[in-house]
């Protein structure tokens, strides 16, 4: 019995396929090149960080005007995302916590990866915006409690400050919260991060912000006062 013909690849399918590997393999190592000159300027840097889906993406994207990608489906945001303005660099790290359709493996190796960033870049990472769910940030942080764990959002804000960084948390989506009920919420957060008294008085870095179109002033005012301690005013103009 005659055996069925082998089906091969035409020898000039094959050679194309191998160009286009070489082609790109040319083109991601001129991207990282261009990636670390632009480093190499770098003197100031931003970063944000927080849980997935609080909205860290969306508030840069108000905060700057520049184009940051977004997405409802938490998780979206896997790798760093970068801003340049010349000596001056914005990060938006990746959300850590649940993601939508990525492993926990995955999920702590992001978590890992934002702490070896830090580490790495610290000598020019100057501040850090964590942004926190405002309303749901107590709850969050009783659940760990209760099984006798700190929050991952203490241990990062821990380690930022060990690291040097002075540490803004932006507790995000006020506009969920009613007036009369905004104090007592942001006097609760403020005693979770450690501090002590009510959070205007605590002097604790806290600024309630509304990302999706809403108030994002306060944050604004306190870059501004601490870019005014570290003699960078200029860096103020990069933000709307």
């Amino acid at each position: 019995m005659t055996a069925p013909p082998v089906h091969r690849a035409p020898k000039h399918d094959v050679k194309r396929k191998k160009n286009l590997a070489k082609l790109k393999a040319r083109q991601k190592t001129k991207s990282m090149d261009k990636i670390e000159k632009k480093n190499d300027a770098v003197t100031f840097e931003v970063v944000f960080v927080g849980r997935s889906n609080v909205g860290k993406s969306t508030l840069l994207k108000n905060l700057t005007g520049r184009a940051v990608r977004t997405g409802k489906r938490p998780g979206v945001t896997l790798k760093p995302t970068h801003l340049y303005f010349d000596d001056f660099l914005i990060t938006d790290m990746p959300g850590f916590g649940f993601m939508s359709g990525v492993t926990k493996e995955k999920a702590e190796g992001v978590k890992d990866e934002i702490v070896q960033y830090i580490e790495n870049h610290a000598d020019r990472i100057r501040i850090a915006v964590q942004v926190i769910d405002g309303p749901a940030f107590a709850q969050i942080a009783n659940r760990w409690d209760f099984r006798d764990e700190i929050p991952i959002d203490i241990e990062l804000h821990d380690f930022l400050e060990e690291m040097g960084i002075v540490t803004i948390i932006a507790a995000n989506k006020m506009d969920k919260v009613n007036d009369d009920e905004k104090d007592a919420m942001l006097d609760e957060i403020v005693d979770i991060f450690g501090y002590e008294g009510a959070w205007k008085e605590s002097g604790a870095l806290v600024t309630p912000v509304i990302a999706r179109g809403g108030d994002i002033r306060p944050l604004i005012s306190c870059l501004r006062n601490e870019f005014h301690k570290m003699k960078r005013d200029d860096l103020l103009k990069h933000f709307s």
